[in-house]
C-alpha cells in the first residue's frame, strides 16, 4: 500500500519527538515530504525538556552547546529561537579549585592565533596546574588530536590509560581533562572511550580557534525545543501527535504499517488518521527513540542487531537543584574541581524565579555527570552532601541555608561511552528500504550530545527518503545566514528575553499560546506554557553589588548576556 498523498509527496512517519526526531521531521518537511510525528510523551523534547514545579520551570537536564555544534545551531536557527540563547564571543570557563578555594579560568586568548596555536595561551594561563604540567598538557592535547578515533585500536583504548601513558598524572586528569570530558562523555577518564575523547578535544579545541566557545539557553528547554518545534512543524503542514504509543512497525508492500494506540497501552484510544485496526501507513519511517525502545521496534529483516543496541548500556546524570535566599555565585555557570561538585548553573531567570520571588533569591542547578556514586542514594542524603559542600566552598552559602533542595535523576541519560562502543553503534541504515534509525546512540562520529542527536536526525531523514525524489538539506547550512531562516508563526505571548510580544516579533522570536489544563487527550498537542512570564529578570532581580547578595563568588565570566544559563 502506498501512503503518498494525492500530490505524490512521500509520507514519512517519525517515531520519537526528541531532538533527533525533530531534526528528521523538519528537514523532511522542508524538502517536501508529508510528515507525521509520533511521540509517546505528552510533549516534544525528549531528554531536553522542562517540567513545572510550583511557579518554576525545571529543566530535566543542564545542556550547553559549542560553536562547533553547527547542526544543533542550525536547528535552533530553523526554529527561530537563536535569540533565546547566548554564545560566548570566546571560550571562557571560570573554574573554582575546591582544595584551595581559589579561582582560575580556561579562556581563549583575545589575540588572533591560528588553530591549534590558540590553545597555548589558554593552557599556560590555567593556574589549576603547575606550569610544567600545563606544558605537558598542551603537548598531550596535540598528540590526542592526531589520533584516528575510527581506528579499532583507538576505539578499544581507555582515555585514562592513554593519559597516564602520556605524562598526565591524577592532578592533570582531574583538573583539566575530566573537566572537559566528563560532561561530554558522561564517564570518568578511566572508563571512557579514547576515540570519543579524541573527538571532543580535536573538534572542540584544536580544529578551529573559536570551535569551543560555549553557548547556553536563556529560556526553559521546553520552550527552546519542544514548543518551537511544534510550532515550526505545524507551520509546514506536519502532523504532530503526542501521547501516542507505537506498538510495532511491519513491512506492508513497498511501505510500512505503524501500529499505534493513543494515551499509552493502558488506555488505547484511537489515533486520528489510523485505520480501524489502529495502523498508520508510511512510505518511509525514521525510528528516533532511545536504543532499548528501538531494539524492540526493529522490523524483521533489519541488519541492525538488537542485542548490540542493548549492549550499549547507559550512564546516569543527576541534577541537584538549590534555591538560596541570596546570591551565591555570579555569572551563568561555574566549573569546580577537587570537589564532588562538577558544574553549577544559574537558573534564576530562565526558571522564572526572578519574576516569582522571593526577592534576591538565586536558583542554582548542580549538574553531576558520571553519576553512579549518587544515582541510587536517597534524595535526602544527596541533598545533605551537596548542601554541605556548597557551604564549604561559598561564603554566601554558609551564611544562608537554601530555601529548597531537590534532586532529579536521569538514569539513562546517555549510552555508556566506553572503549569498544564504536563497534556497537549502528549507522542510520538498517538494511531495509526507507527505514532508518536516529538518536545519539547511532554512529554520528560524535559523543552523545545535542549535536549528535540533530546530526543523526538529518542523516536518518536522508536515508529513509533516498530514491523518493526528496532532496534533504543540511541544518548546518543555516548557521551563517540566520536571516534566511523562516521564523515560526507567533501567537500572542511574551518572549522570555524581551519586553513583550512586539519585541519578540521584531527579533524573529517564537511566541506560543499557553497549554490549557485538561484531562482529555487533545487531537493535536498543545505547547507548554513556559513562555507565560514577562521580563525574565522581573522585579526580584538583584544587582551583583546589592547588599542582599552577600559575598558572591565572582566567576570572571566576560560578556555574557545575563546570569541565567545551562551545559552539554
Amino acid at each position: 500500500m502506498s501512503a503518498a498523498g494525492t500530490d505524490g509527496q512521500p509520507h514519512l512517519v517519525v517515531i520519537g519527538g526528541g531532538l533527533a526526531g525533530m531534526a528528521a521531521a523538519l528537514v523532511a518537511a522542508d524538502a517536501g515530504a508529508r510528515v507525521t510525528m509520533l511521540e509517546a510523551r505528552p510533549r516534544l523534547g525528549g531528554a531536553t525538556t522542562s517540567f513545572r514545579r510550583g511557579e518554576l520551570w525545571i529543566d530535566t537536564g543542564q545542556h550547553v552547546f559549542m560553536r562547533c555544534c553547527t547542526a544543533y545551531r542550525g536547528l535552533i536557527a530553523r526554529l527561530g529561537v537563536t535569540h533565546l540563547t547566548t554564545l560566548q564571543p570566546r571560550l571562557d570557563v571560570p573554574v573554582l579549585l575546591g582544595a584551595t578555594q581559589t579561582r582560575t579560568r580556561l579562556r581563549r586568548t583575545g589575540v588572533r592565533l591560528p588553530a591549534p596555536l590558540h590553545l597555548a595561551p589558554a593552557l599556560l594561563g590555567y593556574k589549576a596546574l603547575p606550569l610544567a604540567e600545563r606544558v605537558r598538557a598542551g603537548l598531550a592535547a596535540f598528540q590526542l588530536g592526531r589520533l584516528d578515533e575510527r581506528s579499532p585500536r583507538v576505539d578499544s583504548g581507555s582515555f585514562g590509560a592513554w593519559l597516564a601513558s602520556h605524562g598526565q598524572g591524577p592532578a592533570a586528569t582531574s583538573a583539566l581533562w575530566e573537566l572537559l570530558t566528563v560532561a561530554t562523555l558522561n564517564l570518568p577518564a578511566d572508563e571512557a572511550s579514547l576515540g570519543l575523547a579524541a573527538k571532543v578535544v580535536r573538534t572542540g579545541l584544536l580544529e578551529a580557534a573559536d570551535a569551543g566557545d560555549i553557548g547556553w539557553a536563556e529560556a526553559p528547554l521546553s520552550r527552546l525545543h519542544g514548543d518551537a518545534a511544534l510550532a515550526a512543524l505545524t507551520a509546514v503542514g506536519a502532523d504532530v501527535r503526542t501521547g501516542v504509543k507505537v506498538r510495532s512497525v511491519t513491512a506492508d508492500g513497498a511501505g510500512w504499517r505503524v501500529a499505534v494506540t493513543a494515551g499509552g497501552t493502558s488506555r488505547g484510544e484511537a489515533v486520528p488518521g489510523a485505520d480501524p485496526s489502529g495502523s498508520l501507513y508510511a512510505d518511509a519511517v525514521v525510528l528516533a527513540t532511545p536504543a532499548p525502545a528501538a531494539a524492540g521496534l526493529l522490523p524483521d529483516g533489519a541488519t541492525v542487531d538488537a542485542r548490540r543496541l542493548h549492549a550499549l548500556g547507559d550512564s546516569p546524570i543527576i541534577n541537584v537543584h538549590m534555591i538560596y535566599p541570596r546570591q551565591v555565585i555570579e555569572g551563568p555557570f561555574l566549573a569546580v574541581v577537587d570537589s564532588p561538585i562538577q558544574w553549577i548553573f544559574d537558573r534564576t531567570i530562565s526558571s522564572g524565579l526572578a519574576a516569582s520571588g522571593p526577592p534576591g533569591a538565586q536558583y542554582l542547578a548542580l549538574s553531576q555527570s558520571a553519576a553512579e556514586p549518587w544515582i541510587n542514594m536517597p534524595a535526602g542524603d544527596v541533598a545533605t552532601l551537596f548542601t554541605e559542600e556548597m557551604a564549604r566552598l561559598f561564603p554566601a552559602a554558609r551564611a544562608a541555608e537554601p530555601i529548597e533542595v531537590f534532586v532529579t535523576r536521569e538514569r539513562t541519560a546517555t549510552f555508556r561511552q566506553v572503549p569498544g562502543s564504536l563497534a556497537l553503534r549502528p549507522g542510520a541504515s538498517t538494511g531495509l528500504a526507507h527505514f532508518a534509525l536516529a538518536g545519539t546512540y547511532t554512529d554520528t562520529g560524535w559523543p552523545a550530545t545535542m549535536e549528535s542527536a540533530v546530526r543523526s536526525g538529518v542523516a536518518a531523514a536522508r536515508e529513509s527518503l533516498a530514491g523518493m525524489g526528496v532532496v534533504v538539506g543540511d541544518l548546518a547550512d543555516l548557521v551563517e545566514r540566520p536571516s534566511a531562516v523562516p521564523a515560526a508563526p507567533a501567537a500572542p505571548a511574551v518572549s522570555a528575553v524581551s519586553a513583550g510580544p512586539a519585541a519578540s516579533a521584531a527579533r524573529g522570536g517564537l511566541a506560543v499560546k499557553p497549554r490549557q489544563a485538561s484531562d482529555d487527550l487533545p487531537d493535536r498537542p498543545e505547547p507548554s506554557d513556559s513562555s507565560d512570564f514577562p521580563d525574565p529578570r522581573g522585579a526580584n532581580a538583584t544587582a551583583a553589588g546589592s547588599t542582599e547578595a552577600v559575598g558572591p563568588v565572582t566567576t570572571g565570566q566576560q560578556e555574557h548576556s545575563s546570569t541565567g544559563g545551562f551545559p552539554v
